[in-house]
């Protein structure tokens, strides 16, 4: 009788560890593929536009600009409409311009803030292992256009960030869209490259 149950109690660890390789082993081939694409890409300059629906405005909010990225960690989202905005994130420092106010946050002192900026840093980086520090990571799709899905794992932010859908083509984003539990979102469209 003890035999036969350290012989289950065996073969429930073996099944176990088969499970577990099966499933680190599902990844489709297409999710390394691609972040092997994208961080090749070291730099990026790009237009946007940006729609944030929040329930308590009639009407949504529209922005318009310029997006720079510069691998590894240099992203910069330049709003010129409907007023000129600057933020700027580098080496884990989030920085702020709005007229003649500048704000400066380590981003360290500010843990509820990390996961929405690695959201697009890790993507642009190609950095799985940032991707999956923060969210539980859904890949669908081919390289020719492909969907992320990121769900938040600190329940903090899980209460209020419902996921982070990010879609692209090859090595290009097109949209990031960041829903809401309360039902607000946003969604920002990323346009063509901007000539040098």
């Amino acid at each position: 009788m003890r035999l036969r149950r350290r012989c289950v109690g065996v073969l429930t660890l073996v099944l176990a560890a088969a499970c577990a390789a099966v499933a680190q082993s599902s990844v489709p081939p297409a999710f390394d593929e691609l972040l092997t694409l994208l961080a090749t890409r070291r730099h990026g300059h790009v237009t946007f536009t940006e729609v944030q629906q929040l329930a308590m405005l009639d009407r949504p909010l529209q922005s318009s600009g310029e997006l720079l990225y510069d691998a590894p960690d240099r992203l910069e989202k330049r709003t010129l409409k409907p007023r000129a905005q600057t933020l700027l994130l580098e080496h884990g420092v989030l920085t702020a311009r709005r007229g003649h106010r500048t704000y400066v946050m380590e981003l360290r002192d500010y843990p509820q803030v990390v996961p929405f900026v690695e959201s697009i840093r890790a993507t642009l980086a190609g950095d799985r292992a940032a991707l999956e520090r923060f969210f539980r990571v859904q890949f669908d799709g081919t390289l020719a256009h492909w969907t992320l899905l990121l769900a938040p794992l600190d329940a903090t932010l899980a209460g209020a960030v419902k996921d982070i859908r990010i879609e692209g083509e090859r090595d290009e984003i097109r949209t990031v869209e960041i829903r809401h539990r309360d039902g607000d979102r946003s969604l920002l469209t990323i346009g063509p490259e901007v000539p040098p």
